[in-house]
């Protein structure tokens, strides 16, 4: 009689562990509308296990379903406070949700929030995610409803200690925040000189462009791209010669690398690159190329508004 009970009890088992794993294997390759439905089935028939909550909270938030993410990440803290994971993505969650409604509803989250985020950096010093998001808590909350400069200098200042690049780039965000541009630029390229990494480059490029400095941004993308090969860069050196009429065989020599060697995870649409051409030639008063290249952007995307504007600007040369 015991074997028979194993029996027919191992397989049921077996098939619950699968449905787990193949869900898992889903939500790795963000194939989310396949892990949810396999998620949703395991936690039906296993509905204290954790893991399977947060996969579902994380799926949730995905797809924007905050009150179905801040559900799934409630129960989670209530049954693990001392996860300071849970807590940041349930400070997270509450965050998204307060900045999707009205500024007076959004205010009664903020108590909440911060608690939230507080309570997973208490409990992790080396919690990295959670510090970012103090910052950008502290230096974007008006001062009348608990924002404060100085305590989010404290939190990019503990993270200077668990990553001397974070700390660089959190300073550097909060001196931009504040309108003190040339500190921030001076973080920035501290963030670059001890990193280097792809991000440092590119908040600095992104600094000197919104400073209407576009030599300066051309000439850091530039570096970047030597150094890290990565085809955004080509379009992102393209779209500042084109903007600021700036050396345009190098905006043009950029913009063809980024068009021949364009993939998915480049981001930007091609569509963009044959506009970014377009507004290169129109700007050296080639009339005929620059109208050949935005039509290539039209025949991808006929409803491309900037396109179609920048046509009747072409026309009129």
């Amino acid at each position: 009689m015991k074997y028979l009970f194993f029996l027919f009890f191992i397989p049921s088992i077996v098939m619950a562990q699968t449905d787990f794993q193949n869900a898992e294997n889903y939500f790795k390759k963000e194939q989310f509308s396949k892990a949810k439905p396999l998620f949703e089935k395991y936690l039906a028939e296993h509905p204290s296990h954790e893991k399977t909550m947060e996969y579902l909270g994380d799926i949730a938030g995905y797809y924007k379903d905050w009150d179905t993410a801040i559900d799934y990440y409630e129960v989670l803290v209530e049954k693990n406070d001392k996860s300071a994971n849970y807590h940041f993505k349930h400070g997270g969650a509450l965050g998204m949700k307060a900045l999707s409604i009205s500024r007076i509803r959004a205010a009664t989250y903020i108590g909440d929030i911060k608690s939230e985020f507080e309570t997973a950096a208490r409990l992790d010093p080396n919690h990295i995610e959670v510090r970012w998001a103090l910052v950008e808590f502290y230096i974007q909350l008006p001062g009348i409803i608990g924002g404060s400069e100085s305590k989010a200098i404290k939190y990019a200042n503990q993270l200077a200690k668990i990553s001397p690049v974070d700390g660089y780039l959190a300073n550097g965000y909060i001196a931009e925040y504040s309108d003190r541009p040339k500190d921030a630029e001076k973080f920035y390229k501290k963030a670059i000189e001890i990193g280097g990494s792809p991000t440092t480059y590119e908040k600095l490029t992104e600094h000197y462009e919104k400073n209407n400095k576009p030599k300066e941004a051309m000439e850091t993308a530039s570096q970047s791209l030597k150094i890290h090969k990565r085809n955004q860069l080509n379009y992102q050196i393209g779209k500042i010669a084109a903007q600021y009429n700036l050396d345009a065989e190098l905006g043009i020599n950029c913009l063809q690398a980024y068009i021949e060697n364009h993939s998915a995870k480049d981001g930007v649409p091609k569509d963009w690159a044959y506009y970014r051409m377009a507004q290169i030639y129109k700007n050296q008063g080639k009339k005929a190329t620059a109208l050949v290249w935005i039509n290539k952007a039209l025949k991808d995307r006929p409803d491309f508004d900037e396109a179609l504007k920048e046509k009747k600007r072409i026309e009129a040369l």
